[in-house]
Formats: structure tokens, C-alpha cells, sequence
């Protein structure tokens, strides 16, 4: 089954092509027949933006199908569902109006996804079976008492809940670390670290998900790339009264004008605060402390969540290519007997995924397979198989 995936982030498409076939399909996420990453700013016109990519599908010198009506299904990335769709769905009017109604909740997302289904149908024309896979399904699983924000209850009936992002890496991340480790992901507790210009963590027993740091949006938790993470909800009720803030800037400042941008004032990209660090920068040092010490903070909530864990689960951009993040992570948590490889850990991993050895608690390094997870349930979907148990 030749399956395109449309992994829509906020600033970026990865495009990914691979033909599916089989009753047991692989864990590690396979080496694609085709892929591209695209890049856009805000305000482009995305049908604009994908329509020579798209085409290099089946025409050109690295074309690896004929025609256009050879695609069986195109599996996009939807950040948030809300409370209606969890499930891998086809992309029927329904679910686009419910995707669409879910935009404010997800901003940096939502929308432009919309706006690539929209492209891939006037690409590939309206007769293509697309298919939605959910940033939220994953989380599905977290109990009342990790999803229920403490305000009136009313806000529960209102829908206003804690939700959860990044799911679909989690999902994969999680499983794959049970394959490294030869081990069931029913015997396993893992904190997952999802670490890239957004970032969570999912606490997962026995394969599901119990805890996660993102919430109702996917500016809750950890500092990130732009955005703030949690802060103190009196900030903003001061910066209302006092500061003249619309709720629009206020949006804009938390979501584009934070994190290790708003802090170090030079970037968003670890990279680009790592470079700075190294050339003595002390506020681009600052806002690396200040991101190490939440990430070591909301760990450490997700070990007591738990109870103990068996290993950390480092993926994403951030997580995959910062081994001075990794190492620093691990010294603050030393007391759980981590011992990262150092030879294996002192340069950004390349083509494999890795595995520290020799300690009691093992720190993982998995390169994110979100576009294979995606391509998985557009598979069983198209087959019409029974859903997965979230282990499976």
C-alpha cells in the first residue's frame, strides 16, 4: 500500500513515501522510498509550497512512481482533535470542521495542516483517501486525576482539559525503546523526553501513557524553542491590568517571544544557544540553565508519577543531537545511577539509534519515527484492522 505522509509542524513539512506491505509491520521506522523536508515562513501559500515537491513523487529524475493515483492513502499529522477524534479517521468534511474548530487550542499547527489537506486535494486531486492521525490519541489514556485541571468543574463540562501533544512520537519513541530493550512495553516504565523547538515529556506504564507535561494547549510545560512553557497565570493577569497587553499580544509573546529566544534574546535553535554558550554568552548560559532546570523539574514529576523508571527516552531534534543536554540531565539525576556511554554520547548520533549501557536506570536515544507511526495507522485504517491496544 503506497502511503504519503504529511508531517505538518509550525514552521516546516517533512513529506515522507514508503510502500507498506505485510501482517507484522516493523517497530524502527524504515528508510522511506522518498522523503523532503520543506520549510516555509508565515503567509505562504501552501499549495504553492507543496506542489513541486509533491510532483517530484512521480516525475523527475528521482521519481519513484509513475502517477499520482498509485498513492492508496496521505496520513497527515493533526496536532489537536479535541475531544471528539482520537482515533486515526478518513479526512471527511466532519473531521475537517472538527480539526477547524480545534485552531485556537493549537494555532502554531492546526490551521496549516488544514491548509496542506486542502493543497494535497487540489494536487492530487479530491478522489485520494486522506487520512488523520492525532497528536492527542496517544494521551487518551491518562486518568481524571492527570487530566482534570483543578478550576470549576464546570470547565470539565466546557471541555477544558488536559489533553497532551506529540503523542504520536511518544507512541513511537515508547515502543521502540521496549524493542532496544528486548522487553515488553507492559513490563516497562519510561519518561519519554520529546525535546525539539516544542517539547514534553509523557510518563508511559506498561506502555500507555499516565502523565505528560502539555495540557489543554501546546504551551503548557517545559520551556521550549519560543514558547514560555508554564508560567505563573498571575503574570498575565498583571500584564492585562498594568501592562496594556491585548489578548493577542499576549499570545504572541507566549508562544513566539519565549523560551530560549525570549531568555538568551539570540535564538530559538539550541544549537545556535549552545554555539553562544561556548563564546561565553552569559544570557544565552542563562537560558540553558533555566531550560535544564525545568526539564530536571517536570523529570523529576514524571519519576514520582510512576514510581521508578526503568529508562529515559531522549528523541526529538533537541533530544537526539544535544549530548550536553543529556549528559547535564543525567549528572542532576545521578542519584538514579545513570551512567551515559560517554563515547557514544559525546557527538550527535548519526544513522542509530543508541543506548547507554552499565547503569541502573538507561538512557535511550531515538531518533523520532512520527512519519512511520503515521504511515502504521494509515495502514490499519485503510485495512479496516481493529485498533492497536496503545502498546501495540
Amino acid at each position: 500500500m503506497k502511503i504519503l505522509v504529511i508531517n505538518g509542524g509550525s514552521s516546516s513539512f517533512k513529506c515522507w513515501f514508503h510502500d507498506v506491505a505485510g501482517d507484522l509491520l516493523p517497530i524502527e521506522q524504515p528508510k522511506p522510498l522518498w522523503e523532503r523536508h520543506v520549510d516555509w515562513a508565515r503567509g505562504a501559500d501552501i499549495r504553492v509550497l507543496l506542489d513541486p515537491v509533491l510532483a517530484s513523487l512521480w516525475s523527475g529524475a528521482d521519481k519513484v512512481i509513475d502517477a499520482p493515483g498509485e498513492i492508496a492513502v496521505v496520513g497527515h499529522r493533526i496536532v489537536h482533535g479535541g475531544n471528539e477524534y482520537r482515533d486515526a479517521t478518513f479526512l471527511t468534511p466532519e473531521v475537517r470542521a472538527a480539526i477547524a474548530r480545534q485552531v485556537e487550542f493549537a494555532p502554531a499547527h492546526n490551521r496549516f495542516e488544514l491548509e496542506a489537506i486542502a493543497a494535497v486535494d487540489q494536487i492530487l486531486g479530491s478522489g485520494v483517501r486522506q487520512a488523520a492521525v492525532f497528536d492527542t490519541g496517544f494521551h487518551a489514556t491518562l486518568p481524571p486525576a492527570a487530566y482534570v485541571y483543578p478550576g470549576p468543574y464546570r470547565w470539565l463540562e466546557q471541555g477544558i482539559r488536559r489533553f497532551g501533544f506529540h503523542g504520536i512520537n511518544h507512541r513511537y519513541a515508547s515502543r521502540r525503546a521496549a524493542e532496544m530493550l528486548g522487553r515488553e512495553p507492559e513490563s516497562l516504565r519510561l519518561i519519554v523526553l520529546h525535546l525539539g523547538n516544542g517539547a514534553s515529556l509523557a510518563a508511559v506504564r506498561a506502555g500507555r501513557s499516565v502523565d505528560t507535561t502539555m495540557g489543554f494547549t501546546p504551551l503548557e510545560g517545559l520551556m521550549m524553542g519560543t514558547r514560555s512553557g508554564s508560567i505563573d497565570p498571575g503574570i498575565l493577569l498583571y500584564l492585562l491590568r498594568h501592562g496594556g497587553y491585548t489578548v493577542d499580544q499576549l499570545d504572541r509573546v507566549l508562544n513566539q517571544e519565549s523560551g530560549l529566544l525570549g531568555v538568551s534574546g539570540i535564538s530559538g535553535d539550541m544549537r545556535e544557544i549552545m554555539a553562544a554558550v561556548d563564546a561565553g554568552n552569559p544570557r544565552a548560559q542563562l537560558a540553558f540553565d533555566v531550560y535544564l532546570h525545568r526539564l530536571t523539574q517536570e523529570t523529576g514529576a514524571m519519576l514520582a508519577v510512576l514510581g521508578g523508571v526503568d529508562a529515559l527516552v531522549f528523541t526529538g531534534g533537541v533530544g537526539e543531537n544535544s549530548p550536553p543536554l543529556r549528559a547535564a540531565l543525567s549528572q542532576q539525576l545521578a542519584f538514579l545511577g545513570l551512567q551515559l556511554d560517554s563515547a557514544k554520547n559525546a557527538a550527535p548520533h548519526a544513522d542509530h539509534d543508541i543506548a547507554a549501557a552499565n547503569s541502573a536506570v538507561r538512557v535511550l536515544v531515538v531518533r523520532a519515527g512520527e512519519e512511520w507511526e503515521i504511515a502504521r495507522a494509515c495502514y490499519r485504517l485503510a485495512l479496516n484492522l481493529p485498533s492497536p491496544s496503545p502498546a501495540a
